[in-house]
């Protein structure tokens, strides 16, 4: 094997101390549910009959027996989202496939699926990131019964991966795949379907044809093709061995994604330990190493910066801590091997023609950019991820991906990469800290220094667009839009406007406490920049006029003002009623004010969780 790079490894030792007492005090809780085993056994009659009461009977007869595994189904279907209509048949397929491989199978629960495509810019959007601690409650109401020696993950988009992976990592001791539910075929490209959006912004063709647009685009049951979080999400899921090898990117409907879907069931039974073969159990598979696989594969993909959130919460729910410097370290180093949409104007399908993550994956582990010392659910180590499914004579298998990319300009090799860094910035400065993406920025825009133009809220920035008022160099300051002030939205809709300005040859760019889509696009934006204003940060002291530098090449992030007039400055208090009230968000009061900073996940349940857990002398 080769030798690591130097800074992987250096970055690897540091998580690993950081994580020290976290990563020992779950482990011992993962210790302790295998100690205690299921519930099955020596379960009261009662709890039994309950239990078993709606199943067929030979399903009965075997759970009563405890001759045989017992599989937890846990789906985010609906068919509001297009990438999670699939599901809608997958139980029954996999409680009959369990049948000829000696198992049983049950919906353990649903989890919530929302989609961020539908509620953009309007107010259940201000639900979605809380959404994903949801599901993580859902997740772990769905396997509290303890009857389950594994469990199924049915899960594809935004929040829904994550959440999952949160409430799954409380149930450590089981084991536990992934399953995806693949791509929608390629309908309009993505480089048209822009065009469109910016026509629309300048008022330059109407309503009917942008929707016409936007059908095109999505237009079939699967994942959104742009390579966004939900597609990172599958990427993410594949490269940190939960996934089978080459599995992320297949089409629904197909002959091989059912196949594929009946061998995450097999995976799952076997990694019980029952059948004869080595358990592998979730928490062996969610190491420090894996982890820190899984900020590689972003990097060199040019993944969501929304992963920046829920990846760090994602490893906080195993005890592992990383943080922004350890993605920018990491950044520094991983070579940008892909190029998909919006850093590109390929889409995940032609990713997966060209050779997909098994190619990906092979090259970082050859050139020392990629544990291998690793758990999967495929077993030890890497080897079986540089391979492809495919079915031979109608029975699955895999084979070595392919040696040379089947097309350099949407994936090629860490000889000649598209760029030799990551793509992802730690930004700082007396405006705090965040992330910025600049894989899909050309290097002329990486730079603005500009008067500030501030709002309280997306829906003001496109009002002084339409007004005419933004025809010059700036920077968007968009504030009050963290976590504790409305739930962090994604602020998608200002991306249209300001590459339309761009465009036009006005230097511009965006800081703001809130989230960008994980389609972050071709303009410079410092996003997730903490200390929100809500909770004192400088961000909020910022006034129209200020000049402001955003520096996507050396991280700086500083606003021109003398640190005494700073000071003086009081913080705005801005009526956040409207907020917190309606479609729901009266409900999430609590998750608001126990939301996390961007840099710990955001997450109003992972703090609480950490301090809860027992000492274990």
């Amino acid at each position: 094997m080769p030798q690591l790079h130097p800074t992987l490894v250096t970055v690897t030792e540091r998580v690993m101390e950081r994580s020290r007492a976290a990563r020992a005090r779950y482990m011992q809780t993962v210790e302790a549910a295998e100690r205690q085993g299921t519930q099955r056994a020596g379960m009261g009659c009662a709890n039994m009959a309950h239990t078993t009461a709606a199943l067929p009977a030979q399903d009965k007869l075997v759970i009563h027996a405890e001759r045989a595994p017992h599989v937890g189904i846990v789906s985010a279907y609906n068919d509001m989202l297009s990438a999670h209509q699939p599901f809608e048949h997958y139980p029954e397929l996999l409680r009959q496939h369990a049948r000829t491989v000696g198992a049983t199978a049950q919906m353990a629960g649903g989890v919530p699926a929302m989609c961020d495509g539908i509620t953009q810019g309007a107010d259940g959007m201000e639900l979605s990131l809380f959404s994903r601690d949801t599901i993580a409650l859902a997740t772990a109401i769905s396997l509290s019964h303890n009857v389950f020696d594994a469990a199924l993950m049915l899960g594809v988009c935004d929040k829904i991966v994550p959440g999952l992976f949160m409430g799954a990592a409380q149930f450590g001791h089981l084991s536990t795949v992934f399953v995806p539910a693949g791509p929608m075929p390629s309908g309009l490209s993505n480089d048209a379907k822009a065009k469109v959006r910016q026509q629309y912004a300048q008022g330059l063709v109407g309503r009917d044809a942008l929707l016409e647009s936007e059908a095109q685009a999505y237009h079939a049951p699967g994942t959104c093709t742009f390579y966004g979080t939900a597609n990172s999400n599958q990427m993410l899921m594949e490269i940190m061995g939960l996934h089978l090898p080459g599995s992320s990117f297949i089409n629904p409907g197909t002959p091989l994604r059912e196949a594929l879907t009946k061998a995450a069931f097999e995976a799952a039974v076997r990694n019980t330990g029952r059948t004869g073969s080595p358990r592998i159990r979730l928490a062996d598979v969610l190491s420090e190493r894996t982890i820190i696989n899984g900020i590689i594969g972003l990097l060199a993909t040019g993944g969501s910066t929304n992963h920046t959130l829920h990846l760090v919460a994602m490893a906080r729910a195993a005890g592992v801590i990383i943080d922004w410097d350890d993605f920018a370290e990491l950044s520094a180093i991983i070579p940008l091997l892909a190029r998909v949409y919006p850093n590109g104007s390929a889409d995940v399908n032609h990713f997966q023609a060209a050779g997909g993550l098994g190619f990906l994956m092979r090259e970082l582990v050859s050139n020392g950019l990629l544990h291998d010392d690793v758990t999967t659910i495929a077993g030890k180590g890497l080897a079986a991820y540089a391979k492809e499914p495919w079915l031979n004579n109608g029975e699955l298998a895999w084979r070595d991906v392919p040696a040379e990319s089947g097309d350099t300009a949407v994936l090629r090799p860490a000889s000649d990469p598209f760029s030799t860094d990551g793509g992802l910035r730690l930004m700082k400065g007396n405006l705090g800290r965040g992330v910025v993406k600049v894989s899909a920025v050309k290097p002329e825009h990486r730079v603005v220094t500009a008067p500030a133009v501030v709002v309280n809220d997306q829906q003001a920035l496109q009002d002084l667009f339409k007004a005419g008022e933004l025809e010059k160099d700036f920077v968007a300051v968009v504030r009050f839009q963290g976590p504790q002030a409305n739930g962090m939205p994604e602020l998608h809709k200002l991306t249209p406007p300001l590459a339309v300005l761009q465009d036009k040859g006005f230097k511009v760019a965006l800081v703001t406490d809130g989230r960008m889509s994980g389609a972050s696009g071709k303009v410079p934006a410092a996003i997730h920049v903490y200390p929100e204003a809500l909770a004192g940060g400088v961000i909020g002291r910022v006034q129209n006029g200020d000049i402001v530098t955003v520096d996507c090449e050396t991280g700086e992030l500083h606003l021109h003002v003398e640190p005494e007039t700073l000071q003086s400055r009081p913080t705005p208090t801005p009526s956040l009623e409207a907020n917190q009230h309606g479609t729901g968000r009266e409900l999430f009061g609590l998750f608001r004010q126990h939301a996390g900073s961007a840099e710990t996940g955001a997450s109003p349940l992972l703090e609480a969780a950490i301090a809860a857990q027992p000492s274990f002398s």
